[in-house]
């Protein structure tokens, strides 16, 4: 007898993810075994189906790398870990080469999830002296006791690369399924609840333990990323106005990383200040600067500010360009590159202050808030904007914007609260599209790649093809296919970021009509720039890029979901149409 639900039908659910492309299926499959889960073990479950044993933002590291985990698999099965490689060489995923590799006979002793859940997060939490080896120890011990497709999955754990197909909206999609009434509302409160907490653990227990009363319950709280709110686009000036009430607030749009900042001086000295990226990723040790300003300018004991961080230089006071800004996304050598690349952040927002949460305040209050909270500009600037009500001034600010070099404007709906994780016409971006051609950048997925031709063929990568997010499908439907914009460096540097990724299937979430030499996981972000946007039979995203160009990489400060959506692409494509 077992306690619980095991691993190994855990990763028989993940076999049956991973080998299907629909949806509807997807989550069926996922509320079928969800409804298996008891309480104590939700948590773990809902982690362990994003690829992780913490939540999102937490830091956790397994510390483990390709070849150590290649190791551990020889050690485990008495294989060399040269035959390893050769393996991993053919297939590109040591999951698979656990599968071909890991014994038939399956142990006599079934694991239950929460035992296994816990050894993993012992491998991650192991530090100090001979850690390597400790940690090599365990997940050798623990494969050795797993049958050939719960070590498949479990190897892929530590990589960061679970292949399921699943994303955080059908996730939330078989929890209503399986523990409510599966409607869109009940699946409403799930969604709002998991974009204020950021944590999908605590989500499931909730739900599972005290119901859905107690997950609307579920508020903002230091330490725990909120979903950053999000802008749409709109093609001109007079049009936005009309939109947004006849009055709205213009804010500069800078060309950055997102940061969201967490103040509890309640804490002990060095953790008082956390930082977050847009994906939650903890930020806190690479922007040491930024942590300094919150602590001297922040006049809260509690609080949460969204702002723009960006390099500059100090001797013409100068912002840089966005690739000299993700430079400083580095574990490594930060105290030299923040002497060298300096940061500030242009605190434009903030959702909560000594205890409050702020979200629903409506945006002049809470910019009131946020000018009276933080002091100085030194590395903390608020940005207060501007209202506006003349189309006219409205326009003259953001041609202002435009010439100063900066991206242009973001402009809200004077009255609005801050939704967390929300997409929609309170916050919109007016960028350079609105001038008549479409010079804006459409931020796309890479899906697959064609091995190419000539010169192409030494480089690895000949071609991309890429798609935007259908949010309503939770899929990623393809749009173009690019040939230029890259050296070919980053050409290669292309086949090096997708080597973990590489599927020898379709992933569940792509929907694509074209085939591309080798398929990817959607993890990669692409900044595209083209001529115009087409209707086009061929992709399925219904409409396609003409003369489409890669400006540069974007996943640094991106999750695919967070990517340019289906609607906004038709957005684009109406503004281009009527201007025509």
């Amino acid at each position: 007898m077992t306690d619980g639900l095991t691993f190994s039908e855990l990763a028989e659910a993940f076999e049956q993810l991973e080998r299907t492309s629909s949806r509807k299926q997807l989550t069926t499959i996922l509320a079928d075994l969800l409804r298996k889960v008891e309480p104590d073990a939700i948590r773990e479950v809902a982690y362990l189906l994003q690829g992780r044993v913490a939540p999102l933002y937490e830091p956790i590291e397994f510390g483990l790398g390709e070849r150590s985990i290649e190791k551990a698999v020889g050690e485990a099965y008495g294989v060399d870990t040269a035959e390893i490689r050769r393996h991993y060489e053919r297939v590109g995923d040591l999951g698979l080469v656990v599968a071909e590799l890991a014994p038939e006979s399956s142990p006599q002793t079934e694991l239950p999830v929460r035992d296994v859940f816990a050894q993993l997060r012992s491998i991650a939490d192991i530090s100090g002296p001979g850690s390597g080896d400790r940690k090599l120890s365990t997940l050798r011990q623990l494969l050795s006791k797993l049958d050939r497709l719960s070590s498949k999955h479990l190897v892929r754990i530590p990589l960061g690369n679970s292949r399921l197909g699943v994303g955080d909206a059908t996730i939330l999609a078989a929890f209503t399924e399986a523990r409510l009434s599966g409607t869109k509302a009940d699946q409403q409160v799930l969604e709002e609840a998991y974009n204020r907490t950021s944590d999908l653990g605590l989500l499931g227990e909730t739900l599972w333990t005290h119901g859905l009363d107690a997950v609307r319950k579920l508020q903002v709280m230091v330490g725990r990323p909120i979903r950053p709110q999000l802008a749409e686009r709109l093609p001109d000036v007079p049009s936005l106005l009309d939109k947004l009430g006849g009055t709205a607030h213009a804010q500069q749009k800078f060309d950055g990383i997102r940061v969201q900042l967490h103040v509890d001086r309640s804490l002990p000295e060095g953790e008082q200040v956390r930082l977050f990226s847009r994906s939650l990723e903890s930020m806190t040790s690479m922007f040491p600067e930024l942590v300094d300003g919150a602590l001297k300018q922040v006049q809260a004991q509690t609080a949460i500010l969204d702002s723009e961080a960006l390099a500059y230089n100090p001797l013409s006071d100068e912002f840089l360009p966005f690739q000299e800004t993700t430079r400083r996304r580095r574990k490594h050598g930060v105290g030299e590159l923040s002497t060298e690349l300096p940061l500030k952040a242009m605190v434009f927002d903030v959702m909560y202050r000594d205890g409050q949460s702020l979200l629903d305040k409506p945006l002049m209050e809470r910019i009131s808030i946020m000018a009276e909270m933080v002091r100085g500009t030194e590395v903390l600037q608020p940005e207060k904007g501007v209202v506006v009500d003349d189309p006219e001034r409205l326009d003259e600010i953001f041609e202002d914007a435009l010439e100063r070099g900066l991206e242009g404007l973001v402009v809200k709906r004077v009255d609005s609260p801050y939704q967390a994780g929300a997409r929609n016409f309170n916050w919109v971006k007016l960028k350079r599209h609105s001038r008549g051609a479409l010079e804006d950048t459409i931020d796309c997925v890479l899906l697959g790649y064609f091995v190419g031709r000539g010169k192409r063929v030494e480089l690895g990568v000949g071609a991309l093809l890429v798609g935007v997010y259908d949010a309503d499908a939770d899929d990623f439907k393809s749009v173009t296919k690019i040939g230029t914009g890259l050296s070919d460096e980053q050409w290669r540097e292309v086949a090096e970021r997708a080597a973990p990724f590489r599927s020898e299937q379709k992933p569940a979430r792509v929907n694509s009509k074209l085939i591309p030499s080798v398929w990817v996981e959607p993890k990669i972000v692409l900044e595209v720039l083209a001529d115009e946007i087409t209707s086009s039979p061929n992709h399925t995203a219904g409409y396609a890029l003409r003369f489409p160009r890669v400006i540069r990489f974007r996943d640094a400060d991106k999750r695919p979901e967070d990517a340019t959506s289906l609607k906004e692409l038709l957005e684009l494509f109406n503004a281009q149409r009527n201007r025509a």
